[in-house]
């Protein structure tokens, strides 16, 4: 006689049952280790910005230069420097700077400016909106016609477009800059006069109220027609001229991942089976490459936000690159110090965002 706990129901039940439950524990396991792998990403954050925030202490205080030459000047008497110099901190051990420093990086206080004695927080929070609108019109307009230029090479290669695409890519990325803004403005300022040369505003104009800090959303928000307008056409040189340089990247980038994705076995049985181009490039082809396009376009949304020094300084931006070189010419540590340290967080916080999204959307990844 079978006994009850082995009747054959009862194991084809769990026989039938076996792979929803097995389904179930995977989908746990998975859950648990992203979990894990989430945490230790968030884990490094205050690691890495110790380190850096560290090296640029060490750096600031190997560079040369006096940071009381820079405010007094080299003609001033040794009792007004030696007075500064205790009134500033200066006179301290390094190592008790450093502790000081520290100390005042985990209570959130980033100091004061040696020059103006303005808190570095109410410094970069005037200057860091600039360079975050600037850098999200940059990344649209490389977004755009990057993309739009890689995707038409990649489905056309060894055609004229994909020709000039390589050529275009190759230029951008090579081109200074630098020499790349002064050109943009000599021909749309100086010489068309269609756009200003410089700035956020036009000298005189009265800014919106510091809502956001971002001028176009705040003029918005004003409702005052003047300065919206006026703020597109200070924006559009600066914002063009940084999107050009960067298209090249994006269009390299999805021309290449989305050339190789076309020669894949399941392209050509997608093909096969009567599927047409456009639905075979939209459902297949285009989501296999959002994972590396998803990788650059966000690295480089966070190394604009401190990268964009020339064109800040060519099209006299106020952005916070603009203030970093500032305050290394005056040999300001506390704002040096603290614009790298928000620099680095944000490039830190992209970076691990981007590593989590990738872990999540493709099951390949190992964690």
């Amino acid at each position: 006689m079978v006994s009850k706990r082995y009747k054959p129901t009862r194991i084809f039940k769990r026989w039938i049952n076996y792979p929803e439950k097995l389904r179930e524990r995977l989908v746990l396991s998975t859950k648990k280790a992203l979990f894990k792998y989430i945490l230790s990403r968030l884990t490094l954050l205050p690691i890495m910005l110790w380190i850096i925030s560290s090296l640029v202490f060490i750096l600031l205080r190997i560079a040369p230069g006096d940071p009381v030459d820079a405010i007094l000047g080299t003609r001033a008497n040794e009792f007004a420097r030696e007075s500064l110099r205790i009134k500033l901190g200066l006179d301290k051990p390094l190592i008790n700077q450093y502790i000081e420093y520290l100390n005042q990086l985990i209570h959130g206080n980033l100091g004061i400016s040696l020059n103006t004695q303005e808190p570095v927080k109410v410094i970069i929070s005037k200057a860091l909106p600039a360079s975050l609108e600037l850098a999200i019109f940059s990344i649209l307009i490389a977004s755009f016609v990057g993309y739009l230029i890689g995707f038409l090479g990649a489905v056309k290669p060894e055609s004229k477009i994909d020709f000039s695409g390589r050529i275009f890519g190759i230029g951008t990325y090579a081109l200074p800059p630098f020499w790349a803004a002064m050109l943009i403005q000599i021909i749309f300022a100086v010489f068309l006069g269609w756009l200003p040369i410089g700035g956020r505003l036009p000298p005189g104009a009265i800014p919106p109220p510091p809502i956001t800090g971002f001028l176009l959303l705040d003029s918005i928000l004003d409702k005052n027609v003047e300065i919206i307008f006026s703020s597109i056409q200070h924006l559009i040189l600066p914002s063009v001229t940084l999107g050009i340089l960067l298209s090249g990247i994006f269009s390299r980038a999805l021309r290449l991942n989305l050339e190789e994705v076309l020669k894949k076995d399941y392209i050509e049985a997608a093909k096969s089976r009567g599927i047409n181009n456009s639905r075979v490039l939209v459902k297949h082809a285009l989501p296999n490459t959002l994972l590396p396009i998803l990788t650059i376009t966000g690295l480089t949304v966070s190394s604009l936000v401190g990268g964009a020094l020339l064109i800040e300084i060519t099209f006299s931006w106020p952005g916070i690159a603009l203030g970093l070189q500032e305050a290394i010419n005056q040999r300001d540590y506390p704002v040096v110090q603290g614009i790298v340290v928000v620099i680095s967080s944000l490039v830190v916080m992209i970076s691990v965002c981007i590593d989590i999204a990738i872990a999540y959307i493709d099951p390949r990844v190992s964690y």
